[in-house]
């Protein structure tokens, strides 16, 4: 029953969707505020009844009801709690259940805290959200329903795929979908500004606190699954340009390209047409990252179907959307006012700087992605375009980048001083060169490593600096200096913190990339090996059962200079459901850097494979990208990002006073 009803709330959700994107547009269209103000409560609608079939779902996992189709496939009855209900989302029907709740919940919340937006935007802007829900509604309902009956029902469920069966399941894809999906409610504000014809700098204003929103947890879901394929899947890599992965960081890079653009739209009435592309193109991203996933043109530990039928509707979605923005974006681009002038070298010239070296940035990627897919679609002839290229264009482009972020916040606006900036930059650069020297001398390798090393810390050091001249520290008295620092707004914090962020990952990147140390070795009990200073001896092998699988598990002692510095423990596990074996990666960490262990087959003389790792300051990657989120955080937490315009009943009252 519970089935049933959850099937029945998403064909109300869909006929609910269709009234919120056909009912406020035409109110709009018409300037009838009776027909625009349908939009919240609709809206709200949808999201009460997206949510009740969501619940349903979860409720069928829990439950085991082996009566539905998707919970046999991929749950069973002896899995943990906990993986029951990641299980929802951990395959493609519960996962897009999971993309249209995401759309949903951000509909429903400019529904609430909307008051401040123009009724037609808000309207139109909803209208777009409609649409959204509608489309992917219907795919659900056509090509994709999580409710299906089994008629007779199975005794037992077939297990959810094993490498699934990870707490990260449970925090990755939430916060994924929240940072994808959070940036359809730009690409509403932008379509909704272009079909009203009203961009403006209060537009930049409403727009920026939900991409920043979308920004920030994309920036943690992406870190999340870095680190979960970093530990779940054995290969001890980071970052492998998987397909999938590179469909999650191109909008990322869009995202954050729009924000900086925004900036200058808010704050100089400048960047219109860049603002507004940008917003299209970071939601058109994030379809393209749908189509890959669910489309079966890829084979990947990411991607959740290979049914064509579900890829063409998808691509049917895709062209209406990215193609009915691009052709409205066209339409319009010609009416936009250009706004304040500004010369090159300002703070609105570095951030046009930022937004050229990102879209190129995102460009190469596109295409590393892409062309690979695209040439065996028309020829069948078949390419691998890996890390070699990515890591020479991305790594190329973004250089000069982060090179320049110290100089961008510490540029006045309209027209700014380059010397000026430079010199207030010389203490940064000062640590910097003593860092590159120090790391060349000490590590030794390659010398752009020690280079790239001097970067990220000029990039932290040019942070604090902004920070460190908003407040006249050093030029003021102390009381001053601490007045004028309580008093900085948040977001120039935020900035500050996000910046230092940038520069936290640069140095685990570098780190690990350069200085890793690796053994692979067959080893019997009692045997050592020896990496870096470190001494691991194989003590013992042991036989571990959880609730759906068993395990062989390699216990190691590690010993540094004689001294005992614990054990670390390495397995393989077998779900005998699915009669797949996965690979259970042991993990050590001492301060920022890792010790890494991985298990390989059992040999008959009692003789294990294993493969251990180094990993220097790796833990800096994810560290940095965590900082990163917490300056969107505190960026987000200003009052100004709150405040779009003044409330309509405000407006009402002071117009008297203004004709008097």
């Amino acid at each position: 029953m519970i089935a049933e009803l959850g099937q029945y709330a998403l064909i109300l959700a869909l006929a609910l969707a269709l009234v919120q994107m056909v009912v406020p547009a035409w109110g709009a269209a018409k300037d009838d505020a009776v027909l625009m103000g349908v939009a919240a409560p609709v809206a709200l609608a949808v999201l009460g009844f997206v949510t009740f079939a969501f619940g349903a779902l979860v409720a069928v996992y829990v439950t085991s009801d082996f009566s539905v189709v998707n919970v046999v496939e991929n749950s069973h009855s002896q899995m943990p709690l906990v993986y029951k209900i990641t299980s929802t989302w951990g395959n493609h029907e519960g996962s897009m259940m999971l993309w249209v709740f995401v759309l949903a919940v951000f509909a429903g919340m400019v529904a609430l805290f909307g008051s401040n937006l123009p009724d037609r935007l808000k309207a139109n802007a909803l209208a777009v959200q409609g649409a959204i829900a509608s489309a992917f509604l219907g795919f659900i309902l056509l090509t994709s329903n999580p409710f299906l009956r089994m008629i007779p029902a199975p005794a037992e469920g077939r297990d959810l795929n094993p490498v699934l069966q990870d707490p990260g399941l449970a925090i990755h894809p939430p916060l994924l979908y929240l940072g994808y999906v959070g940036l359809s409610i730009a690409f509403s504000f932008a379509m909704a500004a272009l079909i009203e014809g009203r961009i403006d700098a209060a537009w930049a204003r409403w727009v920026r606190p939900w991409t920043l929103a979308a920004w920030l947890f994309l920036t943690l879901g992406i870190a999340m699954g870095s680190y979960w394929a970093y530990y779940e899947l054995g290969w001890g890599g980071w970052w492998f340009w998987d397909p999938v992965e590179n469909a999650s960081l191109m909008p990322w890079l869009a995202a954050t390209a729009l924000l900086h653009s925004a900036v200058v739209m808010e704050k100089r009435d400048a960047l219109k047409i860049w603002t507004i592309l940008l917003a299209i193109l970071a939601f058109s991203l994030s379809l393209i990252g749908t189509f890959l996933v669910r489309s079966g043109v890829l084979t990947s530990v990411h991607a959740f179907a290979s049914d064509p039928t579900r890829g063409v509707f998808i691509l049917g979605i895709l062209t209406l959307f990215i193609g009915g923005g691009l052709l409205m974006f066209a339409l319009r681009a010609g009416e936009l006012r250009q706004g304040g002038l500004f010369a090159p070298v300002s703070r609105e010239g570095a951030l046009v700087f930022n937004n050229l070296f990102l879209t190129a940035a995102t460009a190469s990627v596109f295409v590393g992605t892409l062309y690979p897919l695209a040439l065996e679609a028309l020829t069948d002839a078949k390419i691998t375009v890996g890390p070699p290229f990515f890591n020479l264009t991305f790594g190329g482009l973004m250089l000069p980048l982060v090179f320049a972020m110290p100089f961008g916040p510490l540029l006045a606006w309209k027209r700014g001083d380059l010397l000026g900036v430079a010199q207030r930059l010389t203490l940064a650069a000062g640590f910097a060169v003593i860092a590159g020297v120090v790391t060349a001398a000490a590590e030794g390798g390659p010398v752009l490593a020690a280079v790239a090393i001097g970067l990220a810390v000029f990039i932290m050091a040019g942070a604090l600096t902004d920070i460190v001249e908003r407040a006249g520290i050093g030029r003021v008295s102390a009381p001053v200096a601490w007045a004028r620092l309580r008093g900085l707004p948040r977001s120039t914090f935020g900035t500050a913190v996000a910046h230092f962020g940038v520069g936290v990952c640069l140095i685990g990147i570098v780190s690990e990339t350069t200085w890793s140390l690796e053994r692979i070795a067959s080893v019997k009990l009692g045997d050592t090996i020896t990496i870096g200073t470190r001494d691991l001896t194989f003590a013992r092998i042991e036989n571990r059962a959880g609730a759906n699988f068993t395990a062989r598990t390699a216990i190691f002692e590690i010993r540094s200079g004689g001294l005992s510095q614990g054990t670390v423990e390495a397995s393989r596990r077998m779900f005998a459901a699915r009669q797949m074996a996965t690979t259970e990666s042991g993990i050590r960490t001492f301060g920022f850097s890792q010790l890494y262990l991985s298990m390989g087959e059992e040999e008959t003389n009692g003789a294990v494979s294993v493969r251990v790792t180094w990993k220097p300051l790796v833990t800096l990657i994810w560290l940095g990208a965590v900082v990163m989120a917490l300056g969107g955080g505190l960026s987000l937490a200003d009052r100004r990002l709150r405040v779009g315009a003044p409330k309509p009943a405000r407006r009402r009252a002071a117009a008297p006073v203004a004709a008097e």
